[in-house]
């Protein structure tokens, strides 16, 4: 698998963010990191409540991150666990991501040690309810 310069990148960031997880409850630390098409990293940690309905995965911490700061085309996500075998995004953090990711949008798993697999996100959710859903 060839991984990007810039997806490389991401993943140190991803790792930084990894440290930064809040996760008293769970101690299952994630880190994103994800690229805009204007090749803007954002970088984000999981964040535990104990209402658990109000955590918030790293994917959506970075895709919240990126958008309000103006960036809603994304490229790459790059998610970082601990697991042998890393860990795809949950399915609230796919729907999350339809409404940002192109079907050809990238999606790379890792773990400390480094990038293990690759996704396109349509392989990830196959059939996404999007903004084109809606009628105009």
């Amino acid at each position: 698998m060839i991984v990007p310069a810039k997806v490389k990148k991401a993943f140190k960031e991803a790792l930084k963010a990894q440290k930064a997880a809040y996760c008293p409850y769970s101690n299952y630390q994630v880190g994103a990191a994800l690229i805009s098409f204007r090749s803007k990293v954002f970088s984000g940690c999981n964040v535990e409540n104990s209402s658990f309905g109000a955590t918030i995965c790293a994917e959506r911490t970075a895709i919240l991150k990126s958008v309000s700061d103006g960036h809603i085309c994304l490229e790459h996500m790059v998610v970082v666990t601990n697991e042998i075998d890393p860990a795809p995004p949950c399915g609230n953090c796919l729907q999350v991501m339809a409404e940002f990711f192109g079907p050809q949008s990238h999606v790379w798993l890792a773990n400390k040690t480094g990038i293990k697999k690759h996704y396109l996100f349509k392989q990830l959710l196959t059939h996404p309810f999007g903004p084109k859903k809606f009628k105009k």
